[in-house]
């Protein structure tokens, strides 16, 4: 549509992902602080506005521009979606509560590609964007009906709350620069000891303040850094699927856009059957083992994906994205816990 080489294009994912991923502590303390109800509200009309602006967008830098407004609302509502999720179930009962919350976004992420790609074949791209507004709207409606936990006032540390959202933009920044070969790579070494600087502001400032976004000493214990460091490379590596499958779909084995959205939909469908299968196997195995599955299985998924090509059948293709679907979701829950009880 606006006629740019698929560098370009890629920022489509990279402006999002920068601004949410940058915000999602934040965000999450905001809703110890304030109410996870109130920060999730929040992050819906975020979302709604962002996703009208992205379709109405007339141009390339106003749609990079909705697109972080639309990151904004997903980090408020995305960092607060698990403790919600918890919140109505009693201790005993966390693990199921969050193989649900898993298992609802799975099937909400099976849906999309389909529903995506439908909408794209029959009203074009600004359709997936107007089609988000509605569901964010009747689901902020719908949240009114979550309890309203009562929070005791704690100070916000708005200057470290600066200092790590500047960390992870500049962090995250230098990486993509470096693969960008119009870029000097000076720029990406800058920025990353830029991100380091103020990574060193932030932990000096964390320790001497009562209320830190995040305890820096949280990551001196290894059953906390551990699988926080398996989650984010499983992540990371995962993340492929995402911003790299739709155009070998569609470019490489030439599906339709709807096809490739039923194809897409097979990592979501696998990630469905991980999830409950990881509550389960969290009370027979233990949370660590069940992580470690979850990062095997998602290598075994990816690995061969790398070496697909034009000739690779598409049933193949789809059945290595459903074995890494299974592998995200037994990580995510198994994961989840062991944060959440940490």
């Amino acid at each position: 549509h606006f006629r740019l080489p698929l560098a370009d294009v890629q920022w489509l994912v990279i402006c999002y992902v920068l601004v949410y991923g940058s915000l999602m502590l934040v965000a999450g303390k905001l809703g110890d602080l304030f109410g996870h109800r109130l920060v999730f509200q929040a992050g819906l009309a975020i979302s709604a506005i962002g996703c009208a602006a992205c379709a109405a967008a007339p141009d390339w830098p106003l749609f990079l521009w909705a697109r972080a407004v639309q990151g904004v609302g997903t980090a408020l509502a995305l960092a607060c979606t698990p403790a919600l999720a918890t919140s109505l179930f009693p201790e005993s009962e966390r693990t199921k509560a969050l193989a649900g919350f898993a298992s609802a976004m799975a099937l909400a992420a099976v849906a999309g590609p389909f529903l995506g790609g439908a909408l794209v074949e029959l009203w074009g791209w600004p359709a997936v964007y107007w089609a988000r507004v509605p569901i964010a709207l009747v689901t902020l409606a719908l949240s009114l009906l979550l309890p309203s936990p009562k929070t005791e006032p704690r100070p916000f540390d708005a200057r470290g709350a600066l200092l790590l959202a500047a960390t992870m933009s500049s962090l995250l920044l230098s990486l993509v620069f470096s693969q960008r070969r119009e870029i000097p790579g000076l720029w990406s070494l800058v920025l990353f000891a830029v991100s380091l600087g103020l990574l060193l502001a932030y932990v000096r400032r964390a320790n001497r303040v009562p209320e830190p976004i995040i305890r820096p000493s949280l990551f001196a214990d290894p059953r906390f850094t551990v699988p926080n460091v398996l989650n984010a490379l499983a992540s990371l590596a995962g993340f492929a699927i995402l911003l790299l499958t739709p155009y070998y779909l569609v470019n490489v084995l030439k599906l339709t856009a709807l096809g490739a959205g039923i194809v897409l939909a097979m990592a979501f469908a696998g990630s469905l059957t991980g999830a409950p299968l990881s509550a389960f196997l969290v009370k027979r195995i233990g949370q660590r083992p069940t992580v470690f599955a979850g990062v095997a299985f998602v290598g075994l998924g990816l690995l061969p994906l790398a070496f697909t090509g034009v000739t690779t059948p598409v049933l193949v293709v789809a059945a290595l994205l459903v074995l890494e679907g299974v592998g995200q979701g037994l990580l995510l829950v198994a994961y989840t816990d062991i944060v959440t009880d940490t």
